[in-house]
């Protein structure tokens, strides 16, 4: 294996190194002579975390703790991490010793995380925040487009029926509670509930797909929230969704 040189790195990461001592440190794994990446790997863990969390939160306002919550690590984990230092074709710039090069190392996701965040350390120190910022959101942008589009395209039937059979539950279950107005301007109100929890979730919408959609959705939102732990409790409750912006929906 021909180790890639640094200098060639800083052109993909879009970041040229005032101080190119950190970033060879940042590549250079603790089998290697020298001084290793654990320390920056440390750092850059933490800076990544704050990096990607202010971003979720900038562009999901919406969004629930729990959701807020789950996108992020999804997005930090040692396999997503792995990824991104696939992406920058990362394993071929690093200085392993002999028995972890032979050992396929440069390969492993867990040496690949760990670089990633030692180079992130490595920006931070040497450019402070913004720039480290910068390098960050532009190496997970495509990743972060995706997972919002899917999260926000989804039907949220089809989440919370994932979701449940993920944590091997039965499948939520539909009511119509009710139906009102006009014959041509009609609300329905659809209840959802699931073994999950005690508490069922309402929806009102002007076709009972629509209101389905948004039980479910309030469904989601009780659960990822953890609510269920602290209501359930006080019985059989309801929390309810009404949709004021679809009008009639007739799906």
């Amino acid at each position: 294996m021909i180790v890639k040189p640094p200098q060639e790195l800083q052109k993909i990461i879009g970041y040229q190194f005032i101080d190119i001592s950190l970033l060879k440190q940042a590549l250079t794994h603790r089998s290697a002579a020298g001084n290793n990446n654990e320390r920056l790997e440390f750092l850059g863990d933490s800076v990544v975390g704050v990096i990607i969390a202010h971003e979720l939160y900038s562009r999901m306002p919406d969004a629930a703790e729990g959701d807020l919550s789950r996108f992020r690590s999804s997005l930090v984990k040692r396999e997503g991490l792995a990824a991104r230092a696939r992406d920058i074709d990362l394993g071929n710039f690093l200085l392993l010793g002999g028995g972890e090069l032979k050992s396929g190392g440069f390969r492993r996701d867990s040496t690949l995380a760990d670089a990633f965040e030692a180079v992130i350390g490595a920006v931070y120190l040497d450019g402070g925040f913004e720039k480290c910022r910068d390098v960050v959101l532009a190496l997970f942008k495509q990743v972060i487009d995706d997972l919002l589009d899917e999260g926000l395209q989804k039907d949220p039937k089809t989440t919370l029926q994932e979701y449940l059979q993920a944590n091997q539950f039965s499948l939520p279950e539909y009511e119509l509670l009710e139906v009102s107005g006009k014959e041509h301007e009609q609300i329905f109100k659809v209840a959802c509930s699931c073994a999950a929890t005690d508490i069922a979730t309402e929806g009102e919408a002007g076709s009972r797909r629509a209101a389905e959609k948004l039980a479910a959705k309030n469904m989601l939102k009780l659960l990822l929230n953890n609510n269920s732990e602290k209501d359930a409790t006080s019985g059989k409750d309801t929390t309810s969704g009404k949709d004021t912006t679809s009008g009639k929906d007739n799906g």
